[in-house]
């Protein structure tokens, strides 16, 4: 859509509504007005415009009324300047302000189904009270100038809560509320099946009917309707709800369902042996640590892509995901022990670690980002050891990919003894064979590592965990830049046809449940959003996304400025020495200028956004300034600032206060060493020298371009997923799904908002696949061949 008016249009055709706002303004700009105007025109030879023009421009001030913009204006339009010169002149001056009067006014119009919405010409649309007959799909034309574009259907479900409802449920901080249940039905056949359930919450739910245990295909709506129902359809019946960070189960109901003549059997009838033999977990959680940034080692660019990647798809396995960045020895082994109090028995836990690492006599070892150079098992965790603990949580799966260096330390000398127990449901994936290196693909932007290229492609295959893993292990051998250099290696205890992709049911103890998954909802609180009004009329958004469990994204939004305001703009600032915020990428127009990579396509537009990283390490809320700074025409534009002091506690996963020394119950307890914490003093980072414990390679490959919805509303935007054909043909990461922790609004009243249009195809999200032709890249691989040890 053109936001401007036609360039070729003659300045002395422009309409008097937009002539008259023109002149205002330059009229009563004082440097950047109708003088400095006339000066810049003058020195273009095509107009002409003389001292002389200028000195009768003048003198239209001694007139009642007399403007001398108009009489400039009017002298450039009779010697054929053009809108576009004039934007061009308006650009040069620097006055924004006159250049956003030659933009034609932005008109909003919505609309339910074909019918417009009375009074709705804004871009936000407010239903307050909300009612039953609400209900239905809306759309928005935004007209400009002559053009026009509409906004993607928004669908608006209320629900009736004042039907009988059973049992309600209010789970973690309240923001998933069950309030329709399913009822007992009893039908004829041919007759149609009909089930409904309902919730409320932060953000929107999502639904899957599930019938004797097992996932009904497509039954994703929050109606279930099974049109000329058959006996085989008949069982039990219920809804899992989720949001991005909750899960709730309806009541579970029996289905009846009798033949023609009436001779059917109760509950008891069919109950016995309709359960199919299916493998199940009560639930499944996996913690994701990528450490990158080391302050004694090298410094690493895969482990921030493959763990927002993995965490995208176990969410799609309705996995619980915790992902972090760049911890330390303390910080990685509470968020262990934090990641353990999730468990209990029949448990699916996964866990994912890329980072440095080492093996030393069957044991491995994952390195913090504060270890000392050299490191010994002191510094590190101990796989085992974790593994220990989750065994005594009789979980029912437990599996471990380990993205990281197998080779042996030299100077660790310790032995752990970890006795384990002998179970069936331990699975290891090792991105590298015993006492070999694992590899990151180098480039200027961001790639996956080597595992991770190939994993991410078989992760949502429903297949026996070990099946998946041998499929990965044969791409990978044959990816010609690591043969020879990298292997996958699988070791596994596994004797059922365990598989990620197994449903969820949930024990015996749902009390136990509730309360896990309350203490996970904690790693994933956002902040509220929040508009703020300043004494001078401005009115400013605050939002929160999440880029990791670790990272804040903060963005600000001017939703109100004063008509007598020529500039506003808001910014944030202050923030605790505790978070990680480089000021210099603060209050950035775009979000890669802040760092953040992952997000691009599902964050508002015309903001400023900030990046606030290391959340672990907050000790006390998070506190910070917003600044207001604006001004006005009648103050000859001096800047006047406002600021406005904000508090949003803890979020995501500061809540769980990780900083906080080793605890009582950590997985340190389990791994007895020589060199622990309480027997040498080689914990401290300052016990030796600089010495790397081994060479450091790099793979590269050469990069191509990349650029990596507000979900705080129900919006009618547009979901994409753009491929851009890199240069040379280079291969990027991927990564498919938005970070589903961004703030959503009480959905009373309903607020929607087309703030958001559909996007060009011009646009481009993060770096994706884009040929599977490995031969392609086998020469620009092999030439520039570089290890790049993790």
């Amino acid at each position: 859509m053109s936001d401007c008016l036609e360039r070729s249009v003659k300045v002395s055709l422009l309409k008097e509504p937009v002539v008259r706002r023109l002149c205002e303004v330059l009229d009563q700009s004082s440097n950047k007005g109708w003088r400095k105007l006339g000066e810049i025109v003058g020195n273009d030879r095509r107009f002409k415009v003389s001292p002389d023009d200028m000195e009768m421009c003048s003198l239209k001030v001694l007139q009642p009324e007399g403007s001398p913009s108009r009489t400039l204006l009017k002298l450039m339009g009779e010697r054929g300047c053009t809108t576009g010169h004039l934007m061009d002149y308006l650009q040069t001056v620097g006055n924004a302000e006159a250049l956003q009067c030659l933009k034609p006014p932005v008109q909003y119009q919505w609309f339910k189904g074909k019918d417009e919405v009375h009074n709705s010409t804004s871009p936000d649309l407010m239903i307050s009270p909300v009612s039953l007959r609400d209900t239905g799909f809306y759309i928005c034309r935004v007209n400009c100038g002559d053009a026009f574009e509409f906004s993607q259907w928004a669908q608006v479900d209320v629900l009736n809560t004042n039907m009988p409802c059973g049992q309600s449920y209010q789970s973690a901080g309240g923001r998933l509320k069950l309030v329709i249940q399913p009822k007992l039905q009893r039908l004829q056949v041919g007759e149609n099946l009909q089930l409904e359930c309902g919730a409320v919450g932060r953000p929107i739910p999502r639904y899957q009917w599930h019938r004797n245990g097992v996932p009904i295909p497509k039954a994703t709506k929050r109606k279930l309707v099974i049109p000329h129902a058959m006996q085989e359809q008949h069982g039990r019946y219920r809804c899992e709800i989720s949001s991005s960070t909750e899960r709730l189960w309806t009541n579970e109901v029996d289905v009846v369902i009798d033949d023609i003549y009436g001779i059917g059997g109760g509950p008891s009838d069919f109950l016995l042996n309709s359960i199919p033999e299916q493998l199940y977990a009560t639930d499944k959680v996996a913690l994701l640590i990528g450490n990158l940034s080391y302050q004694n080692h090298p410094q690493l660019k895969a482990p921030m892509v493959d763990v927002y990647e993995l965490t995208n798809l176990l969410r799609q396995l309705n996995f619980q995901v915790v992902s972090l960045l760049d911890l330390t020895e303390s910080e990685m082994r509470n968020a262990v022990d934090e990641f353990l109090l999730l468990l209990h028995k029949g448990v699916y836990g996964l866990l994912y670690y890329a980072g440095h690492g080492y093996e030393n006599y069957g044991n491995s070892f994952m390195v913090p980002v504060d270890a000392p150079n050299p490191y010994r098992s002191a510094n590190c965790l101990c796989v085992q050891s974790i593994l220990k603990l989750m065994q005594e949580k009789e979980t029912g799966l437990n599996v471990f990919l380990l993205d990281m260096c197998r080779k042996r330390n030299v100077h660790d000398e310790s032995t752990p003894n970890i006795v384990l127990r002998v179970t069936a449901n331990i699975v290891f994936g090792y991105a590298t064979c015993q006492d070999a290196e694992a590899f990151e693909l180098s480039s200027t932007g961001f790639t996956n590592g080597v595992f991770v290229k190939f994993l991410k492609k078989r992760l949502l295959d429903d297949e026996k965990i070990t099946v998946l893993l041998d499929r990965v292990a044969e791409d990978m051998g044959q990816f010609d830049a690591t043969k020879g250099k990298q292997a996958l290696e699988i070791r596994s205890s596994l004797s059922e046809r365990r598989a990620l992709t197994d449903p969820i049911l949930p024990g015996n103890s749902p009390n136990m449940a509730h309360t896990l998954s309350r203490h996970w909802a904690k790693a994933h609180e956002l902040p509220e959003s929040m508009c703020l009004d300043f004494d001078c009329g401005a009115q400013i958004k605050l939002g929160f996304a999440a880029e990791f469990s670790n990272v804040l994204v903060i963005y600000t939004h001017i939703i109100k400025k004063p008509e007598d305001m020529s500039l506003c703009q808001a910014h944030v600032t202050d923030f605790s020495q505790d978070v990680d915020v480089d000021p210099k990428e603060m209050n950035r127009e775009t979000p890669e200028e802040t760092g953040v990579y992952f997000l691009s396509s599902s964050l508002p537009q015309h903001c400023l956004y900030t990046r606030v990283g290391a959340l672990q390490k907050l000790k006390e809320e998070l506190a910070f300034t917003l600044c207001l700074q604006g001004t006005f025409v009648s103050m000859d534009d001096d800047t006047v600032h406002w600021t406005k002091t904000i508090n949003i506690g803890k979020p995501l996963i500061a809540r769980l206060d990780l900083h906080r020394h080793v605890r009582r119950n950590s997985c340190l307890q389990t791994c007895l060493m020589p060199h622990s914490p309480s027997h040498s003093p080689c914990h401290s980072p300052c016990h030796s020298p600089c010495h790397s414990p081994g060479p450091e390679h790099r793979l590269h490959i050469i990069p191509g371009p990349y650029q990596v919805q507000d979900y705080a509303r129900l919006s009618p935007q547009h979901h994409y997923l753009d491929v851009y054909e890199p240069l040379q043909g280079a291969v990027g990461g991927s990564g498919e799904s938005y970070y589903e922790n961004v703030s959503q609004p009480q959905y009373d009243p309903a607020y929607v908002s087309a703030e958001k249009l559909s996007s060009s195809s011009s646009r481009m999200s993060i770096p994706i696949e884009t040929t599977d032709d490995i031969s392609e890249l086998q020469t620009v691989f092999i030439n520039s061949l570089q290890l790049q040890q993790q």
